[in-house]
């Protein structure tokens, strides 16, 4: 079985020991996506609504790079600061999701790489 490494410079390089995303037959599997944006290696400004656009568009190029899109994502997981930042995010989330809309969990975390709000991290199938 080939596992492909998958890196793009229009998402955010990855900054330890791991990869954007791996692909394995026709499955990605994205590492969290944060608002970092990929010119500038700075956290964007703006708050919920400005970091869930710039970590789904991260997540958008890294699925690109891979062979896919957010069409083909099956499941995703968002981690969010706070929780009552919920409704927003569901609301940009749905901007960029259409049905069928993928699986999701959303957890609360305590603290998030770079103390950015949002971090969302999919599976995709490569059609």
């Amino acid at each position: 079985m080939k596992i492909e490494v998958i890196s793009t410079k229009d998402a955010p390089k990855a900054i330890g020991p791991y990869s954007q995303a791996i692909r394995v037959q026709n499955m990605v599997y994205t590492s969290g996506q944060i608002p970092v944006d990929p010119l500038s290696g700075e956290v964007v400004d703006g708050g919920i609504e400005n970091q869930t656009k710039r970590a789904l568009e991260n997540l958008k190029a890294v699925l690109l790079e891979a062979g896919t899109g957010l069409e083909n994502v099956i499941k995703t997981t968002v981690f969010i600061k706070d929780m009552k930042d919920f409704a927003l995010v569901n609301n940009i989330y749905g901007q960029y999701f259409k049905e069928p809309y993928p699986a999701r969990s959303c957890v609360e975390v305590a603290r998030l790489p770079k103390d950015v709000l949002i971090e969302i991290e999919a599976v995709a199938i490569v059609p």
